[in-house]
């Protein structure tokens, strides 16, 4: 039976992803009283490095604290090893006598314990715990984070809408989603009703135009006398490059330390904003970017989503017990449940929104998309149609 645990947590921060490291600390303590558990600050750096917090040595009162403390209490970090990187982070485990790693993270984070369990031949059990607000892991219904995210879009999108009843005009909000649109469908969540925003949905499982964009927001304006837009800082044009890439010049295009080009900020909201006073010249416009503010917002926390994060993070070691794997979150027609899973079904993989979630000529979620994100993010407040 193992009795060293490293823990470490990668890819941005969510509201519930200290849940994960707070149920696997405390489930340790209960399957394997006396075993090590080893938080690694910044993910493999920490493992990198030897830099560790004593996690068994925390009260049980202050890990239920930390677990419910948004961002990422252990720190993260966004590297992303190829191999003679995971030798290091090998080693690293080596010696800090580890016989299970939990890395709880995305598809980047699955990728690296498949490198690691190809790596060390069975010596070590290697478990990736699901977390991204993104939700687009392969066997996965949903993943923690991505409901308290999903709660602040869908809380996000009714209130502007409110507010441009009022006041009408165009809003447009960038959501974060680079290939899936999980979070930014999200937005229709709490529509109150046919008549309400988000009116338009774009996403980067469907091809973008500039052109096809004004002409929608032009008919939603003649039918509803605004429109409010959600659109993916992912979204593509027709050639596959980021809708980003297409409008703004190649030397002005910002990009991350994998080469992968910045999405969110000032230049798509420059462009779209461009985009509109070129096409609809003299209409009230604004557009936002969500940015960080949804995947770790204290006032969002869903209180399913964190208890599943916690129970995500129990199970994780109960599958080291078994050699490693993938835990993944299914859905059973009426509950969800916990599953171990190979990690090559997960490892690098993007799960896309499916096709039937949004309807078939329109930019809009279709009954089946709305009944997923209505389970999900079930309506929390009660308030009354406007007047206008």
């Amino acid at each position: 039976m193992p009795e060293t645990f490293v823990i470490a947590q990668g890819g941005g921060p969510t509201a519930v992803i200290n849940q994960t490291v707070a149920g696997a600390a405390l489930e340790v303590r209960k399957r394997h009283p006396g075993a090590r558990v080893l938080g690694a600050r910044h993910g493999v750096r920490g493992i990198r490095d030897g830099d560790y917090v004593d996690l068994a040595a925390i009260p049980e009162e202050q890990l239920r604290l930390i677990g419910n403390t948004p961002g990422a209490a252990l720190g993260s970090t966004r590297d992303k090893p190829d191999a003679a990187y995971c030798d290091v982070i090998l080693k690293g485990l080596h010696k800090a006598g580890a016989d299970a790693f939990i890395y709880i993270g995305g598809n980047d984070t699955s990728g690296t314990q498949q490198i690691l369990t190809d790596a060390a031949g069975g010596r070590i059990a290697f478990v990736h715990a699901p977390k991204t607000i993104d939700n687009d892991l392969e066997e996965n219904d949903h993943v923690p984070g991505f409901m308290s995210a999903a709660e602040f879009v869908a809380g996000a999108f009714l209130s502007v809408d409110l507010d441009f009843r009022a006041l009408p005009g165009i809003y447009v909000g960038i959501v974060m989603g680079r290939h899936a649109g999980f979070l930014t469908a999200a937005s229709a969540a709490w529509r109150l009703d046919a008549e309400s925003g988000p009116h338009l949905i774009y996403v980067p499982e469907r091809a973008f135009s500039t052109e096809r964009f004004i002409d929608d927001v032009k008919a939603s304006l003649a039918r509803h006398g605004r429109c409010v837009v959600a659109v993916s800082e992912g979204v593509s044009t027709a050639d596959g490059k980021a809708l980003v890439e297409s409008l703004v010049p190649a030397d002005r295009l910002e990009r991350d330390q994998h080469g992968n080009v910045k999405l969110s900020g000032s230049d798509l909201t420059a462009a779209l904003e461009r985009a509109l006073a070129t096409g609809l010249p003299g209409k009230r416009a604004r557009v936002d970017a969500l940015g960080y503010m949804p995947r770790g917002a204290i006032s969002a926390i869903n209180a399913v989503d964190a208890q599943e994060a916690f129970e995500a993070g129990a199970f994780a070691v109960q599958v080291a017990a078994e050699g490693g794997g993938s835990v993944a979150l299914q859905y059973d027609g009426t509950r969800t449940v916990l599953k171990k899973v190979p990690l090559v079904n997960v490892a690098g993989k993007t799960r896309h929104m499916p096709d039937d979630f949004l309807q078939p000529d329109a930019n809009a979620l279709s009954e089946t998309g709305m009944a997923y994100f209505k389970r999900l993010v079930p309506e929390k407040y009660k308030i009354g149609k406007p007047f206008v």
